[in-house]
């Protein structure tokens, strides 16, 4: 069979076509397509504000720094993200603090997060892994308690719902990512959703330098003088990236439903194998289904990649536990067995081919490869 790629995207000939009326146009950065785009998320996930941005790590670094995050303050998050998740509260100068996670989730472990506060803890970041939320009813009763400023990353779920909430309704910020691989993506590409006004019109600021007129307001009618109200960041989304993202938005749980059509193939061609474990779903949860992932042994992990790919199937594997990492491990001297769950789930999983675009016959093959290869 012809190679299956890890992942294909959504983008159809409207929004091509979006795109290069944005190019034809004189305005390429941020302007009105972002002011759409902006509205209709915000409108999406039924939270006051959104801003566009251009990565989900510049979200998250934002959101902490409009949070007050600052030198020597403690943000307690899970080991098992990518690495833009702590990045972000060490490029503020704090301290990401690691709560192990669920064994069948994968989702930080909110029951561990009350252990781990301290006087210097200042918020919580929890990541909605590969699609599922966290018990975010639980993670705020704790922020009440403890003064704690929730950020969320939701860069795998957008769609999401749990408990009838839905990101950015119970955080402060909740942060998105329009990356590549995302269910909705302009190649490059971020998010922040809050209900927060004075955090939002900070937030305006922040993301293109501190001044209080970007270039669509200074050449709107008349030209006028902009300032410089703080030290701000180069983090602005653009008319081209927002182009791309909109008419997407518009199909997002059409895409959804084709996802779970997919999940549930992938659920019921692995039920009796012996040698493949999948993530549960939570109770009251609606999954966004970014990835679909598997455990398998540990020691056989490594090979098992490397057969599927002989055999021209893409995998990706999310993630190894950031602890591990060696920057992490020297700087906090972390050892192996320090949260065990977030190790046994990055060494175990792989993560299989799972977009819109996969067809019928392309996914049997998977799954009669793995099997074949893990029996």
């Amino acid at each position: 069979m012809k190679k299956i790629e890890f992942y294909k995207h959504n983008l159809t000939p409207k929004d091509i076509r979006a795109c290069v009326s944005v190019l034809k146009s004189f305005f390429l950065t941020t302007g009105q397509s972002v002011e759409e785009f902006e509205k209709k998320f915000s409108d999406y996930l039924s939270v006051k504000y959104a801003i566009g941005v251009n990565s989900c790590t510049d979200a998250l670094f934002l959101s902490l720094k409009g949070l007050g995050i600052k030198d020597g303050d403690e943000v307690i998050t899970t080991p098992l993200s990518f690495i833009a998740t702590s990045n972000a509260i060490e490029y503020c100068g704090a301290k990401p603090v690691f709560v192990d996670v669920e064994e069948k989730t994968g989702n930080i472990n909110a029951d561990l997060i009350e252990k781990a506060v301290t006087k210097k803890t200042k918020a919580v970041l929890p990541v909605h892994l590969y699609g599922q939320m966290c018990d975010m009813i639980k993670i705020k009763k704790i922020s009440r308690k403890h003064k704690l400023k929730i950020i969320e990353d939701s860069a795998h779920c957008i769609e999401g719902i749990r408990d009838g909430i839905r990101p950015g309704q119970l955080s402060d910020a909740a942060c998105f990512s329009f990356y590549a691989t995302k269910n909705i993506t302009s190649g490059e590409g971020g998010a922040i959703v809050t209900n927060d006004k004075k955090l939002y019109e900070w937030l305006i600021k922040a993301r293109l330098h501190g001044m209080n007129k970007d270039a669509k307001n200074r050449y709107h009618k008349k030209y006028e003088h902009y300032d410089m109200e703080f030290l701000g960041y180069k983090s602005n989304m653009s008319n081209i990236q927002a182009s791309l993202l909109t008419n997407q938005l518009k199909r997002i749980e059409k895409h959804l439903s084709r996802k779970e059509e997919l999940y549930k193939r992938y659920e019921v061609g692995f039920k009796n194998s012996p040698n493949i474990k999948t993530m549960k779903l939570a109770p009251n949860t609606k999954h966004a289904r970014l990835l679909y992932t598997i455990l398998v042994k540990e020691e056989l992990r490594d090979l098992t990649i490397s057969k599927l790919q002989d055999k021209g199937i893409g995998i990706a594997v999310n993630f190894r536990p950031i602890h591990l990492m060696k920057y992490y491990k020297n700087k906090y001297n972390y050892s192996i067995g320090g949260f065990p769950n977030a190790e046994i789930i990055g060494n175990s999983t792989i993560s299989l081919p799972f977009y819109p675009k996969l067809t019928i016959r392309e996914q049997q093959y998977i799954i009669k490869t793995l099997n074949k290869i893990t029996s």
